[in-house]
């Protein structure tokens, strides 16, 4: 969903919808950057398509730890491309579109590789969705969110589902409601983002955000990431047995032997990812 309209064109040929960028050290960070600025970086079938590809290219490789989604231009993401939206009128269409949006926020969810959002700019409807889906996000202080689609007669539904995840009820639902903005310190108080930073120090945030997950173990950070959202939705009970077992598994790793040797030698673990 998108309250943003423009004329510009939605597709573009000369440039592609999604750069890659992969870290020229060892330390396994990708960074995929939206790369439509002038739509505002929309979720167009086409773009999602695009990030759809990449993000299933990335989860079945093991030698990177993390995934930076950032954005050109002005706008980090203002959601869905209304213009294409209309251009549909067909319920098949629209339905596809809802499913294809949803199975990339679930890629997100469910590869083993820590997924960061940097934003800048408005990061609207789906474009808030992307932030809240995304595992860990940073965003700079004059980044704004908001699920707008209330204001075009249309509840932001899909966003609602990892918005509410993120925030509290009421405070998930106010936004829903009422498609007003928050900035990016009431985002952090409320938890839909992790960081703020001026803009010329987002790169420096998210950086030592990023250090400070790929000096773990890879093991630790896969299991863990697996793990933590697996017990979100089992009680109390259930959650704690599911978590004995994991940590049983865990301890089982060679990369554990390594660490309680290391910390217990006062000296730093040497990771092996096994």
């Amino acid at each position: 969903m998108n309250t943003t309209n423009t004329d510009a064109p939605t597709t573009d040929t000369s440039e592609p919808l999604v750069i890659r960028e992969d870290s020229k050290d060892a330390s396994g960070v990708v960074t995929l950057t939206l790369n439509r600025p002038k739509q505002f970086n929309a979720l167009s079938v086409d773009m999602l398509s695009a990030m759809q590809a990449e993000l299933d290219s990335i989860a079945q490789d093991s030698s990177i730890r993390v995934v930076v989604i950032a954005a050109n231009g002005k706008a980090f993401c203002a959601g869905h491309n209304l213009k294409e939206m209309r251009a549909h009128s067909d319920e098949a269409f629209h339905s596809a579109l809802f499913k294809q949006c949803s199975q990339m926020m679930l890629t997100i969810n469910q590869m083993p590789q820590v997924v960061i959002a940097k934003v800048q700019g408005i990061a609207t409807a789906a474009g808030c969705q992307l932030v809240a889906a995304c595992d860990l996000a940073v965003a700079s202080n004059d980044a704004k969110f908001a699920t707008s689609g209330i204001n075009v007669g249309l509840f932001c539904s899909t966003p609602a589902v990892a918005v509410s995840r993120n925030l509290s009820r009421k405070q998930a639902f106010e936004m829903l409601i009422t498609g007003e903005f928050i900035d990016a310190n009431t985002a952090l108080q409320q938890g839909l983002i992790n960081r703020v930073a001026p803009a010329d120090q987002l790169d420096g945030t998210l950086q030592s955000l990023t250090d400070a997950i790929t000096a773990k173990s890879s093991v630790a950070v896969k299991t863990g990431k697996d793990m933590f959202y697996k017990q979100l939705d089992m009680d109390l009970a259930d959650a704690y047995e599911y978590a004995g077992k994991v940590m049983t598994c865990n301890m089982m790793a060679d990369d554990v032997t390594e660490g309680i040797d290391a910390f217990i030698e006062k000296r730093h673990a040497v990771w092996t990812g096994r």
